[in-house]
């Protein structure tokens, strides 16, 4: 049967449906184009996210700054009715070193002295690293001295420091050593009694010829005195001196005032 005009003129137009080879290829250039937008997309999200935390091999990155920056530690004031030492001139003064230990048992402050400065600045130094930290007065004596400062990890030895008014009286710190010259490091004493040069070590040498004393305490003698007193048992070295208590040095602190 013959096709009407209309059918034939149908015929003749060009085919735009799916299987049309121009649709086709333009079809074909869009999904590609629209790939390589999305493949572009996902790598400079993946960039974004690797880089912050490091995880890409080669490069380098920062972490991002906070919103607000970390906070500085809470400076540490001089005690409420603690005055720096002035006298003796030389050796104390308004803008000397003041350090704080809070201890187990009560607060602590000891003044530096000006004319040590190999002494105090190793005393600082230990002091402002936290090494201090958690550590325990190991050797108490009562009418004698209480002795701190012994650090898990080594020290270095400093020069002593002995000069001319080096006394070992009650109420000043000093170094302990292992009786050589020179071998002090960590380890510090607080003389509960005027030891100076009328006590003698173990070695038989004067004291105030052999600690090097390097400064006083200002505030809290009364927990220094409290400290000495407690009950002790033998330690290993057959001395009569180990608490029985543990006695935690918490805490030390450089002191802003």
């Amino acid at each position: 049967m013959p096709r009407s005009r209309r059918s034939r003129k149908n015929q003749d137009k060009p085919q735009w449906g799916k299987n049309n080879p121009q649709t086709k290829a333009k079809n074909k250039k869009m999904m590609l184009i629209i790939g390589a937008i999305a493949v572009a997309a996902v790598a400079i999200a993946a960039f974004f996210v690797l880089v912050p935390n490091g995880l890409l091999s080669g490069v380098s990155s920062s972490p991002s700054p906070s919103a607000t920056p970390a906070a500085s530690p809470a400076p540490v004031y001089l005690p409420a009715g603690v005055t720096p030492l002035t006298s003796p001139a030389g050796e104390y003064s308004s803008s000397g070193v003041i350090i704080l230990f809070q201890t187990s048992m009560g607060n602590i402050t000891i003044q530096m002295r000006d004319d040590k400065p190999i002494t105090t600045a190793n005393f600082v130094s230990l002091t402002q690293h936290g090494l201090y930290d958690d550590t325990i007065f190991h050797r108490v004596m009562a009418g004698f001295m209480i002795q701190g400062g012994q650090l898990s990890s080594s020290a270095s030895n400093i020069h002593d420091e002995i000069g001319n008014d080096n006394v070992n009286y009650n109420g000043t710190i000093a170094m302990a050593n292992t009786g050589a010259a020179n071998s002090a490091t960590s380890q510090f004493f607080i003389n509960v009694a005027n030891n100076g040069n009328n006590e003698i070590d173990q070695q038989g040498t004067k004291f105030d010829t052999k600690y090097t004393v390097f400064g006083q305490v200002i505030g809290g003698m009364d927990i220094v005195m409290k400290i000495s007193q407690v009950s002790v048992t033998t330690n290993a070295m057959g001395e009569k001196s180990q608490p029985t208590q543990t006695i935690t040095l918490q805490h030390a602190y450089i002191v802003t005032h």
